[in-house]
């Protein structure tokens, strides 16, 4: 049996500005949009196979737990691209600060965090 992701669910303050950038850097589409639990609102934005749910409850969000030190905490997202300076460049034009390059097997990488405090790095095989 083989398994594929088909979404993750993430907290977001504002899913409609997380989505935007979204759809410009990864060339994604919004799948869904609509009233979502207790009141909340969440945008589905991703590709035609997967995508991220992007929650925004109705009360204001607690603060994150912190990266690489709290069970059960996210502590970032990785996704594929065809062209690694390209998407570099596009995250810059979102008005986000590329971190922690990196070239070795089985590819080169960068990092950054959105607004939210979500880590996201982006990798482009070989």
């Amino acid at each position: 049996m083989t398994a594929t992701l088909e979404h993750a669910n993430l907290c977001v303050a504002d899913p409609h500005k997380t989505a935007a950038w979204m759809t410009k850097v990864f060339d994604w589409h919004i799948r869904w949009e609509g009233p979502a639990l207790s009141s909340g609102y969440t945008v589905h934005v991703g590709s035609k196979d997967s995508y991220l749910a992007l929650f925004s409850p109705a009360e204001p969000l607690a603060e994150a737990p912190e990266r690489y030190s709290t069970k059960g905490a996210l502590n970032h997202l990785a996704f594929v691209v065809d062209d690694l300076d390209q998407a570099e460049a596009a995250v810059v034009a979102a008005g986000y600060t590329p971190m922690n390059h990196g070239d070795y097997e089985p590819g080169r990488r960068f990092y950054f965090l959105d607004e939210g405090g979500v880590e996201y790095e982006l990798v482009q095989y070989d």
